[in-house]
Parts: structure tokens; C-alpha cells; sequence
């Protein structure tokens, strides 16, 4: 059975768009000179892997709305790509992480640049600076596709309220995640921890991973009132779902299709959902073992085995996993309330609940 993704030829398509669209900056930029190839390259590495997730869901809100497929939606649909490679970029710099998608984390990949060619300075620095340029060109590159999509002018003034809600969301909601990673966790009792992650989520990933694209898809296409409702309580509930599945990978999935080592959320210091329950159900000598693993870069192996085991124990991933189930199910029901959106899009977004909360993602 092909990939909810696939119909429609929708990966295939946002990526023919993509490389299209780097090629046509490259050229615009060349006459800057060759070292711009060094902040391309990068950003044309990032584009080519990916699950497309944000694309998807802003296409199929475009056939939710009961529109027919439009180049103009595939152009729609890649812009979200370009916003989620400035989201990458940015969250690897402000979590200094070693990998994406199994390679070097851009900044990391422009440092190795540096030190290859014998350059002057400090290579980290170089490389930081490279890939916030780097992140910033994406953002502006997914406001110029968004604008220059080709569908018509109404559907894009409709849906423009939602983009920009989507930009700005998301970098208050990077912001709340770094306060959360500093802010004394002692201080909170046990549920206020789990609240403060489940909305370190809801605004960093949920809502752009999946409520707002979906959301600027219908919005653009004309979807009712009482049905953009509904998608947006789909998209929110899937999209806290996806990121708790995603956090839970984080530390026990598998490298190989991950693309970061295991545990790396652990030595990271991640404070998510599952840390949190983690704490809720520790008694003291847990808690002091979590709090001195937690956050340590060197955390080797039989370190990362001790700590999956204490989040067993805990009782931290069975209720996470409850999570991941209620949310599923409750988009499920908010799918069954939008009345308007018919067959391709209901079956795409039915299958996409399964996929994007599937255990082995």
C-alpha cells in the first residue's frame, strides 16, 4: 500500500518544486560570487530527505476544502518545506546538536568547511553564523513561494492570516522551550511539569508540524467554517500526538532511521512529556539519577540502557504512549465532525493519523 504521502505523486512533485526553486537562487545569487555554493549546498542537502509531513498536510487542507489538484497547491505545499529547513537549522544551532537526518547538523557541516580549507578564526563560530544565515534565507524563501505559488490572489489573502500565525507561533514557541530548559523544574509540582512540556510542544511543533499547514491549505482552498474548525482541532491534537511520538524515538528508536544516535534527547537535556511523567512516578534515588543524567553530553551507552529502563520503570512511557493514542483518537473524532471534506482528502488525512503516530516512524 503506497504511502499516504505519495497519493497524488506529492512527494515527488514538492521536491521537482524545491530543486527548482534552489537552482533559480543559486543563479539569482551567483553574482555575489562562488562562496554562496557554501550556504546553498547545505540548505539543498537538508531539502533533499525529510517525510514531507508539512507539505502533505497543507496539499491535502487544499483538497480537504473540496478543490481539485493545482500546481499552484504543490508550490503552496513546498513552501512549508523551506520553513521547516529554517526551523531545523535553528533548532540544531540553539540545541548545538551534532546530527540531522543522520548527517552533520548544517552548522556543524559549515565548521568543517572552515577547518578543511585552513581558514582563519574560530571554525564554530563560522559555522553558527553560516547556518542562522542559512535558516534565515529559508525563511524568506518560503514567504516569496508562498506569495508567488500561482494559486489565485483570494485563496492566498484567505490563508495568509494563518501563515503568519504559523511564523510567529513557532518562534515564540522556540523561545518557551528555552525558558522551559532553564527555568529550576523543583520548583513545579508533577502536573505543572507535564503542562509546561505538552505546551513547550503544542507551540514548537504541534501547531506548524501539522494544525497550521493543513490549516493554510483549507483556509486557501474556501473550506467552511464549522469544517476549519474541525481541522484545526485535528490538526492540534494530531500534531501533539506526532511530537510525543517523536519525542519517544528520541530515545529508544532506532538510529538508523532516526538519523541521531540514541538517547541524544537524554544527553540534549530535552525536557519533554516523557521526562516529566518520568519524575511523577521517580521515587528519590530516581529523581537524583535523572537529574544527574539528564542534560550530561558524555552520557555513554550503558548509561542511555539504565535510563530507558528507569523511564519503563517510572511508568513514563506507558503514559506516554496513552498520550499518543488519546490524541490519535481525538483526531479522529474531529476528522468525523468535518462534514465537508470528502474522498481523496478524508481517506489521506484518516491514514496520515496511523502514519505520523506509527511506532517504528
Amino acid at each position: 500500500m503506497p504511502h499516504p504521502l505519495d497519493r497524488a505523486d506529492l512527494r515527488t512533485r514538492v521536491q521537482t518544486r524545491l530543486d527548482a526553486e534552489l537552482d533559480r537562487w543559486e543563479c539569482e545569487l551567483a553574482e555575489i560570487g562562488p562562496d554562496v555554493i557554501d550556504l546553498i549546498g547545505p540548505v539543498r542537502a537538508l531539502l533533499q530527505g525529510g517525510k514531507r509531513l508539512r507539505a502533505g498536510f497543507a496539499y491535502w487542507g487544499w483538497r480537504a476544502a473540496g478543490r481539485e489538484d493545482h500546481e499552484g497547491a504543490i508550490s503552496l505545499a513546498t513552501s512549508m518545506e523551506f520553513f521547516q529547513a529554517a526551523a531545523l537549522v535553528h533548532d540544531d544551532v540553539m540545541d548545538d546538536s551534532e546530527t540531522r537526518r543522520g548527517k552533520p547538523a548544517m552548522h556543524r557541516a559549515l565548521a568543517r568547511t572552515h577547518d578543511g580549507r585552513g581558514w582563519h578564526g574560530d571554525a564554530e563560530r563560522f559555522g553558527t553564523a553560516g547556518a542562522i544565515l542559512a535558516g534565515n534565507l529559508c525563511l524568506g524563501w518560503c514567504d516569496d513561494l508562498f506569495t508567488d505559488s500561482g494559486l489565485p490572489a483570494p485563496s492566498l489573502t484567505a490563508a495568509r492570516p494563518a501563515f503568519e500565525r504559523m511564523r510567529s507561533q513557532l518562534m515564540a514557541g522556540q523561545f518557551l522551550d528555552i525558558v522551559t530548559s532553564m527555568r529550576p523544574w523543583h520548583r513545579l509540582d508533577d502536573a505543572e511539569r507535564i503542562e509546561r512540556a505538552r505546551q513547550v510542544i503544542r507551540y514548537k511543533s504541534a501547531k506548524y508540524s501539522v494544525e497550521h499547514p493543513l490549516l493554510i491549505g483549507a483556509t486557501a482552498g474556501g473550506a467552511s467554517a464549522p469544517d476549519l474548525d474541525a481541522l484545526s482541532r485535528y490538526g492540534l491534537a494530531l500534531g501533539e500526538a506526532f511530537q510525543l511520538r517523536d519525542d519517544v524515538l528520541g530515545v529508544f528508536g532506532d538510529p538508523e532511521v532516526t538519523g541521531k544516535p540514541a538517547g541524544d534527547d537524554l544527553r540534549e537535556g530535552k525536557r519533554t512529556v516523557l521526562i516529566a511523567r518520568a519524575l511523577a512516578g521517580a521515587d528519590d534515588r530516581a529523581t537524583a539519577r535523572i537529574d544527574a543524567w539528564l542534560g550530561d553530553p558524555l552520557l555513554g551507552a550503558e548509561e542511555v540502557r539504565a535510563f530507558q529502563q528507569l523511564l519503563v520503570d517510572t511508568g513514563a512511557l506507558e503514559g506516554v504512549e496513552s498520550d499518543i493514542a488519546h490524541g490519535a483518537d481525538a483526531a479522529r473524532a474531529a476528522l468525523d465532525q468535518a462534514t465537508g471534506v470528502a474522498d481523496p482528502a478524508r481517506g489521506v488525512l484518516t491514514d496520515l493519523i496511523d502514519t505520523t503516530t506509527a511506532r517504528s516512524t
